[in-house]
């Protein structure tokens, strides 16, 4: 960030939002303004990231790794990015990866941490609304459309026109299950007569709970299928007998989030980045579990087919790939009397050509520059005026002495470094 753009982005934050990035690097933590004034370094992560983009214009499969020790600023970097991503148009997704929270290997709680977190360029709303926004506007194109369709003919009522239409633009790599509950979120309920509601066969007539099952399925909870079943019915989704409406496996996930990066595109938007932080967390699970998050993962980065706007992140430490590297993948498992290997592939090999972004230490340069901002967004919160020339000469001290440690550990020492000469300013104000 240029000078005159961090200069306008301070003047356009407000005190509190100041004084809570303050106190949050006081604690080692990163903030969301903490992100978007003290981002070093920003650069080489522009060009890296730019580049996976161009990627994807050219209709090629993209992907990045960002490698880092602990307290590097490797959480940092994705919310830069997916500050970043916002701002070129695309729909982001960040979560942090837990071997006992959000398991790698259980997708399906990868997939519902992913679209619970979802974040749409200038808007605030779920997928569900989203998608009930961009599908109204939709019906309305295609209502003023005169080129009709054979099956516009076929189908009787409004809802199962506007079914169809919807069915011919959904990507063919979202399950049936989703495809259609997508449908019925973009339908409306049949209306029924007071003497129609109190029939027997309409028992199941709760249109209320058609937004809040149907929102609860699309991100991956799950619904038992009788409890849909009325709202397919009711919301005249013609389709829905065709295939199971159950949804196994983890491919049925991944295709899912697949299909939500096409249809994100459909919907205007450059695609979605979905942004793995405590990556190294994959390699923290029994050899079963191991085994399942590689596969995924493989699909991830080399998808067999590459899948437009599909722009994954993946954050990790020297863990990781250590640990890729130590496998055994010759290891042999006995299964009701069959044996068979662990691993389908040495992936080791397999990800030699991965896109890696290492971070690096910043420079000396680097350190006191991001030291001046960070005097002037702590005076900035705490309104006082700092004596600049004895600051510089402190920092230039407190870097010297904490040469080594952790980024957030030197950040943290530099605002702790403010908090005394504030203090001291203080009391020689009041004496």
């Amino acid at each position: 960030m240029k000078d005159s753009d961090f200069l306008k982005a301070l003047d356009s934050a407000g005190n509190f939002q100041l004084r809570r990035a303050a106190e949050r690097l006081r604690e080692g933590l990163f903030d969301p303004i903490g992100v978007q004034l003290l981002t070093a370094g920003e650069t080489h992560l522009n060009r890296v990231f730019d580049r996976g983009v161009r990627e994807l214009n050219k209709h090629k499969a993209a992907h990045l790794c960002i490698c880092g020790a602990y307290g590097q600023g490797k959480s940092h970097s994705l919310t830069y990015l997916r500050n970043r991503a916002l701002g070129k148009g695309f729909v982001t997704s960040q979560i942090n990866l837990d071997p006992r929270e959000i398991p790698f290997h259980n997708f399906q709680q990868v997939y519902r941490a992913l679209v619970t977190n979802i974040q749409f360029p200038d808007m605030e709303t779920s997928l569900a609304d989203s998608w009930k926004i961009w599908a109204d506007q939709f019906k309305s194109l295609s209502a003023t459309d005169n080129g009709q369709r054979t099956t516009d003919n076929e189908l009787t009522t409004d809802n199962e026109q506007h079914a169809a239409r919807l069915l011919e633009i959904l990507p063919d790599e979202i399950p049936h299950f989703f495809r259609t509950v997508l449908t019925a979120l973009a339908l409306e309920t049949v209306s029924l007569s007071r003497y129609e509601r109190h029939l027997k066969k309409h028992a199941a007539f709760r249109p209320h709970e058609f937004p809040y099952l149907l929102g609860r399925a699309l991100v991956g909870e799950a619904i038992p299928v009788y409890r849909l079943k009325p709202a397919f019915r009711y919301r005249e989704v013609f389709f829905y007998k065709d295939a199971s409406l159950l949804c196994r496996g983890w491919q049925s996930y991944l295709g899912m989030i697949f299909g939500l990066s096409r249809l994100f595109q459909e919907m205007g938007f450059k695609g979605w980045v979905l942004l793995f932080d405590e990556g190294e967390a994959i390699t923290q699970t029994p050899v079963n579990s191991r085994s399942k998050s590689y596969q995924i993962l493989q699909q991830i980065f080399a998808p067999e087919t590459p899948v437009p706007g599909f722009y994954p992140v993946f954050a990790f430490t020297d863990d990781f790939f250590m640990q890729v590297r130590e496998e055994d993948y010759d290891r042999i498992r006995l299964w009701r009397g069959e044996e068979s290997l662990y691993f389908d592939q040495n992936y080791e090999q397999a990800w030699r050509n991965l896109v890696v972004h290492r971070l690096q230490d910043l420079s000396s340069k680097e350190w006191i520059n991001l030291s001046t901002r960070l005097m002037l967004l702590h005076a900035r919160a705490y309104r006082w005026e700092p004596p600049k020339r004895a600051y510089q000469q402190m920092t230039r001290r407190r870097l010297s002495e904490t040469k080594g440690q952790e980024a957030r550990l030197k950040i943290k020492a530099l605002v702790d470094q403010l908090d005394l000469v504030h203090q001291d300013e203080v009391l020689g104000n009041s004496s």
